[in-house]
């Protein structure tokens, strides 16, 4: 099978290489045609954000508006700060030149003139690999004013990369925004939506960075081409980053609709020791989790997932073997939400600090049945009452995690442990009088 995102070309980052390969080619090709033609075959190809929510690349598109009366802006989002995703930096490493020609070929389609690359904080490497891509298609002329001459257009573009500060809240898009602004990372009520009121309040685009890489073999190849690869409803490749207990952990890209089995035990090389698996999340940690003995036929695309209750995210699998501490697992995910919390909406701020100190009591073994059942209430309570999906991202782990393994969690609480009561009146908390006897 071809890979599209990352092919097996030696030092196929340099960008002499790159040209080689027939770089820098589906941009001149797109130029040729007209921005409503460049949307229409990339919604036609049917190719959907690798970003988490799956939504389709060129329907978004269309949703800029078309008239030039404001400037428009791409941002290209690399900030990859779920917990268990690491693709996005295999595509700065070692295919960056490809997002590029992307970013140019999106830019012309939607008619911006300016890209911003986000790229998180801690990626300090990838963001040096990064940038001397970019220097190096600026002096080649492929990005900036000097495209007027190379391609023969009246049309161009400038990229910035933008380094962020480690939130992972900007990876949320309004919150990124607010980012590149010089803004607090706090996520925008929508509507507006970006497309009517983004940067600066003009309109723009936010598409991952592997969702824009696929672009140019899109042009190249014809949107039949990109249709015919892996599951109809969720086509082509999906870069899958696979670890925790496997064999050989690692980012493989492969069709949509691939197994999931036959990417842990054929691709990953199986469980350390062949030992059973407990538990998998397969699209990040914010992901619903899967239990081990569920996996059989389940296909690793967008409406497989959610037929058996989860999702593809970022596609960043992760595997628990029989003996992973599940409790432990998720007081990490747990406190990792809580602290990555913006504080913005209540029920986040609030709700990710108790799931965190109900978790960490059960996993001291002072946590009672009731414990359970109070952290699937806490967490019921922050989804969908957000502005952004980080409530559902520090929820989902928590509800499906209890109700999905509550043998396993039944056995680490105690049913002779009974918390007070707290809900009374504040002044009667401490009172020195029993209630009964005030009311005489």
């Amino acid at each position: 099978m071809e890979k599209i995102v990352l092919p097996e070309i030696e030092n196929f980052h340099q960008i002499d290489v790159y040209i080689e390969n027939d770089g820098y080619k589906s941009v001149k090709k797109a130029f040729g045609q007209s921005r409503d033609d460049i949307i229409d075959q990339v919604k036609r190809s049917g190719l959907r954000g690798r970003g988490g929510a799956a939504f389709s690349a060129g329907l978004k598109w269309s949703f800029m508006p078309k008239t030039d009366d404001k400037p428009k802006y791409l941002c290209v989002n690399g900030d990859e700060s779920e917990p268990g995703s690491f693709k996005d930096r295999q595509i700065f490493e070692f295919n960056p030149h490809q997002m590029i020609e992307g970013t140019l070929i999106t830019c012309y389609a939607i008619g911006a003139k300016t890209a911003y690359v986000y790229i998180r904080g801690e990626y300090h490497k990838w963001i040096k690999l990064l940038q001397k891509a970019l220097d190096d298609a600026y002096d080649k002329g492929f990005v900036g004013e000097k495209m007027k001459e190379t391609f023969g257009t009246d049309f161009y573009c400038d990229i910035y990369i933008h380094k962020g500060a480690g939130a992972y809240i900007c990876g949320e898009e309004s919150s990124l925004m607010n980012s590149i602004e010089g803004q607090r990372g706090y996520p925008r009520v929508k509507p507006p939506f970006p497309a009517q009121n983004g940067l600066w309040g003009n309109p723009t685009t936010i598409n991952n960075v592997e969702t824009i890489t696929n672009v140019p073999k899109i042009i190249e190849k014809g949107w039949e081409w990109f249709a015919g690869i892996g599951e109809p409803k969720h086509p082509g490749t999906i870069l899958f980053g696979v670890s925790g207990h496997v064999n050989k952990p690692g980012v493989y890209e492969l069709p949509s609709g691939t197994l999931l089995t036959d990417i842990i035990y054929k691709y990953a090389g199986g469980v350390p020791g062949d030992k059973k698996i407990l538990c998998v999340i397969p699209g990040g940690s914010s992901m619903p989790p899967l239990r081990g003995e569920k996996l059989e036929g389940v296909k690793m695309d967008a409406e497989s997932l959610r037929e058996v209750g989860s999702a593809i995210g970022t596609g960043g699998i992760m595997v628990m073997d029989e003996d992973t501490d599940l409790v432990k697992v998720l007081a990490r995910i747990t406190h990792f939400y809580h602290h990555e919390s913006c504080g913005q909406c209540t029920p986040c701020r609030e709700g990710t600090g108790w799931m965190e100190k109900v978790i960490k009591r059960i996993l001291r073994g002072e946590g009672s049945t009731s414990d359970l059942d109070l952290l699937i209430s806490i967490a019921t309570n922050i989804e969908g009452n957000t502005v952004c999906a980080l409530g559902e991202a520090a929820a989902w782990p928590v509800r499906f995690m209890i109700t999905r393994f509550r043998d396993y969690f039944e056995e680490r609480v105690s049913k002779q442990i009974n918390l007070p009561v707290m809900n009374k009146v504040h002044s009667m908390r401490n009172t020195a009088f029993p209630v009964a006897d005030i009311t005489k």
